[in-house]
């Protein structure tokens, strides 16, 4: 049950989002998940600000998830992740940065898992 929430500094086009959504649906696979439940959410011409100053496009990426993963999980899926944002939205890995958060109590349809 992963929430994938993107920020970035820049516009994200609809064919854009359209082909994170896909490959971030791949991605998520890498920490034992599924795209069947995934949820994302995307915004877009965020006034973020990073070392100072805000020149550069940047992205935060705040990765949810219940459960845990392994650190070389972890890993794997940050990298694709920094792959993903920076090849469809021209943004350079070094001002993209990935934050997880692993979550005990997860609620779907009025149910707590």
């Amino acid at each position: 049950m992963p929430f994938i929430n993107t920020r970035t500094s820049c516009e994200i086009t609809k064919e854009k989002e359209t082909a994170i959504k896909t490959q971030l649906g791949e991605a998520i696979k890498l920490i034992g998940k599924s795209e069947s439940w995934l949820m994302l959410n995307f915004e877009d011409n965020c006034r973020l600000y990073f070392k100072g100053g805000n020149s550069e496009n940047m992205a935060m990426v705040e990765i949810a998830l219940f459960g845990k993963a392994t650190s070389s999980q972890y890993d794997a899926l940050t990298a694709k992740v920094t792959e993903i944002i920076s090849s469809e939205l021209s943004i350079s890995p070094s001002c993209i940065y990935v934050k997880y958060e692993e979550v005990d109590h997860w609620d779907y349809s009025g149910f707590n898992f």
